[in-house]
């Protein structure tokens, strides 16, 4: 999935993205033990010598001086004194993505025990936004998985891979808007009592770790800013079907104080276009000669929207998962899930 999505470029064909289990599992269950997983780069071999460790390996005449606009080249290189691009480049990759995906299906395996769920889908790409997203959850992800680019809305969808099919005629890429959801988290994960343990900021700056994103909402995020008091905060209510409270509209996006209120978590992500441009390359300098140049044309995505919300997923599975561990402990998920039920128990009561 993380490599699927309308708009995804040639270089999505060379891997494989295999994951090699090597320790930590046994016969389908985990037994305590840190669990380790490979995933082989197919082209590996051609960069052996090149990043080898070995300074006998060195080789000069190779080396990237040409910083790319919008990626991490130039800013890296200067803040770790390095003459050679490539140091950099390779490690500011997207590419990187994959190995949290793999660790991120590990955590929804854990979630799953719990009833919790992450979805992902696309809401914006380009200059098209989706105005009919169902609001029940199973219909999102019914729709959005069965879409090309992600979108639950079937009109945008058409639209959205036309203004594709446009940005890459003209050699463009463009950006775009996902929301990740999590169903199904109990109230009071994370703490309003110490800044770095409010869940809500967690979750947010796991997302803006993510390659090329430029900004996070929860919930109704700017809107809220934008609306009086009266139009903007949840009421509260009781459920007795739950057995505990609720709020509204959820326009928080299941945050209050730093802690899951037991509503959805809603975050909107926006990623920006990616800066490699087929037709219209951007102007750069050499770092050694200082001279001006257009960037090189290599091979490209034209949106990976769809992909990085898939990545987002993952990413926002291995924060939930911290969460409950944190709160509920246990070396074993029995031990776990005991701890859980006895939670929910406590929270009838209230």
């Amino acid at each position: 999935r993380r490599q699927q999505g309308y708009g995804r470029g040639a270089r999505m064909a060379i891997e494989t993205d295999k994951v090699e289990v090597t320790s930590g599992i046994r016969w389908g269950e985990t037994f305590g033990s840190p669990i380790s997983m490979t995933i082989q780069n197919k082209d590996w071999a051609k960069w052996e010598k090149l990043m080898s460790a070995d300074p006998a390996n060195r080789d000069e005449s190779r080396r990237v001086v040409k910083p790319r606009p919008g990626h991490a080249d130039l800013t890296g290189l200067l803040k770790f004194d390095r003459k050679d691009i490539q140091e950099i480049l390779d490690r500011a990759s997207a590419r990187e993505t994959a190995a949290r995906v793999a660790v991120g299906a590990v955590c929804r395996k854990l979630l799953d025990a719990f009833g919790i769920r992450v979805l992902s889908y696309v809401r914006e790409i380009g200059p098209v936004r989706a105005t009919a997203i169902p609001k029940d959850p199973d219909e999102i992800y019914k729709l959005a998985e069965a879409s090309p680019v992600r979108c639950p809305d079937p009109a945008a969808e058409k639209a959205m891979m036309a203004a594709t099919d446009k940005a890459k005629e003209a050699g463009d890429t463009l950006g775009g808007i996902f929301s990740v959801m999590v169903i199904g988290c109990p109230p009071g994960l994370g703490s309003h009592t110490q800044w770095d343990r409010k869940l809500e900021a967690r979750m947010c700056g796991a997302m803006m770790s993510i390659q090329a994103m430029k900004g996070v909402e929860v919930g109704l995020g700017f809107e809220m800013a934008r609306r009086p008091g009266s139009e903007a905060h949840d009421e509260i209510f009781y459920s007795k079907e739950r057995g505990y409270y609720r709020g509204g509209d959820n326009n928080a996006g299941g945050f209050e104080g730093g802690m899951t209120t037991g509503e959805p978590i809603v975050l909107s992500v926006a990623m920006k276009p990616l800066a490699s441009l087929q037709k219209k390359p951007l102007r750069s300098v050499n770092i050694e000669t200082h001279e001006p140049f257009t960037a090189e044309i290599i091979r490209s995505d034209v949106s990976a929207v769809p992909a990085a919300g898939v990545a987002a997923e993952a990413i926002a599975a291995f924060e939930i998962a911290s969460a409950m561990k944190e709160k509920f402990g246990g070396d074993s998920l029995r031990e776990m899930k005991d701890n859980y039920q006895r939670y929910l128990a406590h929270l009838k009561t209230r």
